[in-house]
């Protein structure tokens, strides 16, 4: 087992399965990384694994664990590497009905729009961020379709960090605007998703920056792993029955995994939740491909812009988890997930990009088929905020006209 001078963690391949030290700055395993090419998803993904065995000899529970912010479990040595923004600790909410019909089943929320920049991506960020600070690395840089880019600027600002954000063109303008706001330097692409992650791992070997691209950098799953200890703190130190994840390159399920995954570790669970990866029909390149032997592309066309993805950039990883521990998949058209966000916001009053809104989807789809028993802890985790995709939200609106201040044209209108 190698560790670094702490003992604290290290990194394992989560393909080969060699070792890394963590020691200095790692993204890939360099013997998979190798033979990686442009037209499937890369192998050499790391995961961090931490001193398990010797915080059980402590006798580490998760009270200790809480009371510590969970410093324990991240890859971070000091809370005053943190940035002063607020991330995580987000609100839980129990629903009990949609639609007048009372669930038969309980649903929880996790509204991660609550985040500074209003996306579950602050918590990725918000971990990269604190390791550049201990590291000296004063200049970061990240591919995004929006809302990691957003994330990564904000943060940097309270850090007084640098970020530089590469972008597809065609990502949305409330995204953008957030990017530039926060005094980041933006890059818009010609091209997608892919050819920007591209640019930016080229750029990152060129200039000596920080990347934070996901399913490049391990530390983002070690933020996002973040969101699995808050829920089993929110229900009284119980896991739920199911969770239901948006899912596009596979990072923020593989996050939700690596929580409770450490949790179980750690002896303080004794079974995984049931973790249901949902994807948009029109960009499901992770979900179609889990049991095929050779992997096959789609090309995306999904209005959930934050998970449409060619090629799933953390595809292993997802695929051993959901095998491992039993998930499921899920997927939903572009029409289920408008008619989501709608039930969602007319029904609990949180508004939802379309990618959170899929999750939404995928637990309604769950229910109708009547595969959902009765009695159930269902948490649905929403990723972001309506409000970072206006667009697509008001292009689906029919706005009434304007009347003239009379009550009898007021009349009419309500009918």
């Amino acid at each position: 087992m190698i560790m670094t001078k702490n003992n604290k963690f290290y990194y394992q391949c989560s393909d080969c399965g060699k070792e890394y030290a963590a020691d200095g700055v790692k993204y890939l395993c360099s013997e998979c990384a190798a033979a990686n090419t442009a037209d499937l998803p890369p192998k050499g993904v790391l995961k961090t694994v931490f001193a398990y065995d010797e915080l059980k000899k402590d006798g580490l529970d998760f009270a200790q664990l809480k009371k510590n912010d969970f410093m324990a479990l991240l890859p971070v040595e000091k809370r005053e590497s943190l940035p002063p923004l607020k991330v995580g600790k987000t609100p839980l909410y129990k629903i009990n009905s949609l639609e007048n019909e009372k669930l038969e089943s309980t649903l929880y929320l996790k509204d991660d729009s609550q985040n500074p920049t209003f996306s579950f991506k602050d918590r990725a960020s918000y971990i990269v961020s604190a390791y550049a600070k201990e590291h000296g690395l004063q200049t970061i840089v990240t591919a995004s379709t929006g809302n990691a880019g957003s994330s990564l600027a904000g943060i940097c600002a309270s850090q007084h960090q640098k970020a530089i954000i590469l972008v597809p063109e065609s990502a949305p303008l409330a995204k953008l605007t957030q990017i530039i706001m926060y005094g980041a330097q933006i890059v818009p692409v010609r091209g997608t998703y892919d050819d920007a992650f591209d640019l930016s791992v080229k750029a990152t070997e060129a200039y000596g920056w920080y990347n934070r691209n996901t399913a490049f950098n391990p530390l983002t799953i070690e933020g996002k792993k973040t969101v699995s200890f808050e829920l089993f703190d929110q229900l009284q130190e119980q896991i739920p029955d199911r969770i239901f994840v948006p899912v596009g390159d596979g990072v923020i399920i593989s996050g939700v995994y690596k929580g409770f995954e450490d949790l179980l570790k750690l002896g303080i669970i004794d079974k995984m939740p049931v973790i249901v990866a949902v994807q948009s029909e029109g960009s499901d390149n992770l979900v179609r491909n889990l049991n095929n032997d050779v992997f096959e592309i789609h090309p995306s066309h999904t209005l959930a812009d934050s998970i449409s993805v060619d090629i799933p950039r953390n595809f292993y990883m997802t695929r051993r988890f959901l095998k491992k521990y039993h998930g499921e998949t899920f997927t939903v058209s572009d029409d289920q997930i408008l008619e989501a966000s709608s039930v969602l916001a007319k029904n609990t009053g949180i508004f939802s990009e379309p990618a959170a809104a899929t999750a939404f989807a995928g637990f309604l789809a769950y229910k109708n088929s009547e595969k959902l028993p009765a009695g159930t802890k269902n948490v649905v985790l929403l990723t972001g905020s309506g409000l970072k995709d206006i667009k697509t939200a008001s292009d689906h609106l029919k706005m009434p006209a304007a009347i003239k201040p009379r009550l009898s044209e007021l009349k009419n209108l309500l009918g």
